[in-house]
């Protein structure tokens, strides 16, 4: 007979233990145990299967038809190129921002295309599927839809209907009856998710699931469910703001450093196909502590506004804030500026923002940052078509980075007619019409400059 048993699992990375513990030994994380029921012992005997027989790699063929084309190139390029048959995809983010949405417009791109799609939903009525259907403008042709958060069944409907892409929304209301704890538990979400990885893989069908997130901004259930899956996508951006931003976390199948941009309008998300003139929309053209720097998202590089506000602090202790932008590195980059050029800035507020609502983490902004905060501090504005990039050391000096070539053409492309960027980096560049290099060594040369 079967029992069941008492265990706890780390929500964090899954671990299993017989007792709470305040620590996870796995991951090291504090108060991440859950308690759950786990049925054990089913008096079933093991049957025993026949070896598997491995395949030579090189009587695997591919076709050229191995990925299926989703009608959105911003997506299409954080996947890498399309849709891979037989992968499993998961696309997190904070609720409301669009998930649904793109992936309502995904299938409608599909069944143009003459693919056969099935949409299964646990958490809206077919009603409801259909309203969000017509709000984005309809389906012109047929796509299979199913309300059910039992995978048992969804499997049954995805064996005998085989379509070609899978959409399972969202997968914390799937559930397994095998498994007595309750739908959007750590064991429910593991099982389900190996569960719909077999079913990908064996029926050589794309399965896209939606995760839910954390007040941290990570997929809910354990971080084993990244681990799984094939490629994680995460939105960014505030609800209330325009613009979305949609990541490449972990992507088997192509890079993992592209970005796609959308629009949210009344009809739907809208691909961005030009963000760098979007992201400089409404900049002020004379003001200081404005500067354009470029970084690199992947293989396109994007332009974008860094602003800088210093003012003398009223307080003992000055504020520092950042947002878009790694505080500490800003911290840094002001200690920098104080020992090695000579600004005493410990007695200033330091308030730093990256327009547009992105996030960047890139070390090629540094040099736009420092020039920044030195044109609001000395309050004489910058050079509106001078566009800056580099990376900071400790010592002050200004060191290369990766793609330069492509960050000037993009520049000059938006009208941009003077780069101060690494001295390095000027061998790799061919002479741009129109625009002037200035290669500089340390901060003391661009602020020369500036």
């Amino acid at each position: 007979m079967a029992k069941a048993k008492q265990v706890y699992f780390c929500q964090e990375c899954g671990y299993e233990s017989t007792k709470w513990q305040g620590q996870c030994p796995a991951c090291k994380n504090w108060n991440t145990f859950v308690e759950e029921k786990l049925v054990v012992g089913t008096g079933k005997q093991s049957v025993r299967t026949e070896a598997a027989v491995p395949t030579s790699i090189l009587n695997v063929s591919t076709t050229e038809d191995a990925r299926i084309g989703t009608g959105m190139k911003e997506l299409d390029r954080v996947l890498g190129g399309g849709i891979v048959k037989g992968s499993l995809t998961l696309v997190g983010g904070d609720p409301g921002i669009g998930k649904s949405t793109l992936l309502l417009q995904v299938c409608r791109n599909l069944t143009d295309d003459n693919h056969k799609v099935l949409y299964a939903s646990g958490e809206e009525s077919l009603q409801q599927i259909k309203l969000r259907a017509e709000r984005l403008g309809g389906f012109v042709k047929d796509m299979l839809l199913l309300c059910e958060t039992n995978l048992d069944a969804i499997e049954g409907a995805i064996t005998k209907a085989m379509p070609e892409v899978v959409v399972i929304d969202s997968i914390q209301t799937m559930y397994l009856e095998d498994i007595g704890s309750g739908a959007g538990s750590v064991s429910q979400v593991r099982e389900v998710t190996g569960r719909l990885m077999r079913i990908a893989k064996q029926l050589n069908v794309a399965i896209f699931i939606v995760g839910h997130v954390t007040k941290e901004g990570t997929v809910a259930g354990p971080r084993t469910l990244e681990h799984m899956v094939d490629t994680v996508l995460y939105f960014e951006g505030e609800k209330n703001a325009v613009y979305r931003i949609l990541r490449g976390v972990k992507n088997r199948f192509g890079s993992t450093n592209e970005i796609g941009v959308f629009e949210m309008k009344d009809s739907g998300l809208y691909e961005v196909e030009n963000p760098s003139q979007v992201m400089l929309n409404g900049r002020p053209l004379d003001a200081s502590g404005s500067v354009v720097v470029c970084s690199m998202e992947g293989t396109r590089p994007l332009l974008i506004e860094i602003q800088a506000l210093v003012c003398q602090s009223n307080f003992n202790l000055p504020r520092r804030t950042s947002v878009g932008i790694d505080y500490n590195r800003v911290n840094l980059l002001m200690a920098v500026l104080e020992k090695r050029a000579g600004m005493m800035l410990a007695g200033n507020d330091a308030y730093v923002n990256l327009a547009g609502g992105m996030r960047l983490n890139e070390p090629a902004i540094d040099l736009g940052i420092i020039v920044a905060l030195v044109s609001s501090f000395k309050n004489v504005p910058v050079d509106p078509h001078t566009i800056i990039f580099g990376e900071v050391g400790l010592a002050g000096e200004v060191r290369g980075v990766s793609m330069a070539a492509r960050r000037v053409k993009e520049a000059a492309k938006m009208g941009f007619t003077t780069c101060i960027l690494p001295k390095i980096n000027l061998d790799g560049i061919d002479e741009t019409d129109g625009m002037k290099l200035i290669g500089v060594q340390n901060i003391t040369e661009v602020l020369s400059y500036i």
